[in-house]
């Protein structure tokens, strides 16, 4: 059943004309610092992570060296975890590879990104999770909604969107249709 809903949502995103792609390009100085994560088809290391926040350092190798924090579940500590990201030859910046875990990258992708770098849109080739980020804990409720039906029609599954839950948020909880997150 899950192969057959795939294949549904990859035939859907075909017909839909808003390909599942990266931006242009991105430039690696504006892209460093701080952004803080609101809404994430969280990946295995980030499941059941809120109020995360992400750190990037360009380093004088090219790539950026990470620092996320993050409260987990119930726990109110909070949890440091590093990780690299790296730019892909060739493809304006936009695609990057995460390494969480030497020697295994992943695939990393700027699909959406403010002109004043003000938000972007993490996704990856295969739909496999997804990040709407900020340099603020807090977005315009009617972006975050415009951000979510690109996403949506790009193929990726929207109503597995999850909160980060950051308190006093603009988008004042749920933006996404029929979810309770």
């Amino acid at each position: 059943m899950k192969a057959i809903c795939t294949l549904f949502i990859s035939l859907l995103t075909l017909f839909s004309g808003v390909p599942n792609k990266t931006v242009d390009k991105v430039d690696l100085k504006r892209f460093g610092g701080t952004w803080y994560c609101l809404y994430s088809i969280p990946t295995m290391f980030d499941k059941g992570s809120r109020e995360m926040t992400t750190h990037y350092t360009l380093n004088k190798d090219g790539y950026y060296d990470v620092v996320s924090t993050c409260k987990k579940d119930n726990d109110p500590e909070i949890h440091t975890f590093k990780s690299k990201i790296f730019p892909v030859d060739g493809t304006g910046n936009a695609q990057l590879k995460a390494q969480f875990i030497w020697p295994i990258k992943v695939d990393y992708w700027v699909i959406g990104l403010a002109d004043d770098y003000s938000y972007m849109v993490v996704g990856h080739p295969d739909h496999r999770f997804l990040f709407i980020m900020s340099r603020k804990p807090t977005m315009d409720r009617k972006l975050c909604e415009q951000l979510i039906a690109r996403c949506k029609a790009m193929g990726y599954p929207v109503e597995d969107l999850v909160s980060q839950q950051f308190h006093n948020q603009e988008a004042g909880g749920s933006v996404i249709a029929g979810s309770g997150r």
